[in-house]
């Protein structure tokens, strides 16, 4: 039988908590389930009122993987859902993780989190901007961080604040909050920053999603903004080889970034960063952090559409990465 757990006065049925995830590390689901709980409080911050999409791996991150929107069967009926308007296909209904036991609920379907710009209360209403630096081998996340310096100078320069974090994958991720604007609008503008980068830094940055243009260099993924895309939340552990997470990081760290293993943080790191750190992405659950998108066709003051910048970076090579004990 599996065993009955009661978390906050929810009764929940945790299955093969001794069953193997990572083979790389040996990590099991238990500990798995155990990390969500540890990190609850932050991760439900970020997650609160963003309706889910799943990326399921229930055998590990080397098994069946696959991707739903939809509410799974199966899910109890003291799990929040929500309406989410679809422009092809109608409305559907998604989860809501709001608390504790529907955290817990779902990390025991082994789960990637990933979720939109926007909340339920406005559709298709960005509160939030990102961009999602992809490097093309040999190019690693070090080189991300030369282009995250560019794009945190160039968004300062429109009056936004920005926030990083890597993607738990191979990249990094920067959040901008910014007033409640069309999701339409902050991928326009997304897509303007990303068209500067690349011809300011054209031997690093590509703006197309083109694969034989990214070899050896960082793409500035501005799709992500659309209404209709998501993206992995912060502190949820990624299906890769190892139980890597998309952890907040500070700029000091991306300034000082050499090595990609120096931002690989695996699940068991994640607990002493936030004691060290408390939650580096908490300013973007504050609205008077938020500001507007510059007008349309704005720009920064003595600086052309696509004016070369003398930022130079490190070399492509790369590197293993290897687990953290």
């Amino acid at each position: 039988m599996s065993p009955i757990t009661v978390v906050e006065g929810r009764r929940l049925s945790l299955t093969n908590l001794d069953k193997v995830l990572y083979p790389e590390t040996g990590t099991t689901k238990g500990e798995v389930l155990h990390y969500c709980t540890t990190t609850a409080v932050p991760l439900l911050a970020h997650l609160h009122d963003r309706p889910l999409s799943f990326l399921r791996y229930p055998d590990g991150p080397d098994g069946q993987r696959f991707f739903t929107k939809n509410v799974p069967p199966g899910t109890p009926s003291w799990v929040t859902t929500c309406e989410v308007p679809h422009s092809r296909s109608g409305p559907t209904r998604q989860v809501l993780l709001q608390d504790l036991p529907a955290l817990v609920w779902a990390a025991n379907l082994v789960v990637e989190l990933h979720t939109p710009q926007w909340t339920r209360q406005a559709p298709g209403v960005a509160d939030r901007l990102v961009f999602d630096l992809d490097p093309g081998a040999p190019a690693t996340i070090v080189e991300c961080c030369t282009a995250a310096q560019w794009l945190h100078d160039r968004l300062a320069a429109d009056g936004l604040d920005v926030y990083a974090k890597t993607s738990g994958s191979k990249g990094l991720h920067l959040i901008v909050p910014v007033e409640p604007t069309p999701s339409e609008r902050t991928t326009a503008y997304a897509r303007s920053l990303a068209v500067e980068a690349a011809a300011a830094l054209p031997d690093l940055v590509v703006h197309k999603m083109t694969k034989a243009l990214r070899p050896g260099k960082v793409f500035i993924d501005f799709s992500q903004n659309a209404a209709a895309k998501t993206t992995a939340v912060a502190y949820t552990l990624r299906a890769r080889a190892t139980p890597t997470v998309s952890a907040p990081v500070t700029w000091d760290e991306i300034a000082g970034c050499t090595d990609p293993r120096q931002l690989t943080f695996l699940f068991d790191e994640i607990e002493p960063r936030c004691a060290r750190y408390g939650d580096l992405l908490a300013p973007l659950l504050d609205p008077d952090r938020a500001r507007p998108l510059p007008a349309a066709g704005s720009r920064r003051p003595g600086t052309a559409r696509g004016e070369p910048r003398a930022d130079g970076g490190p070399d492509g090579r790369s590197h293993r990465v290897r687990p953290r004990p």
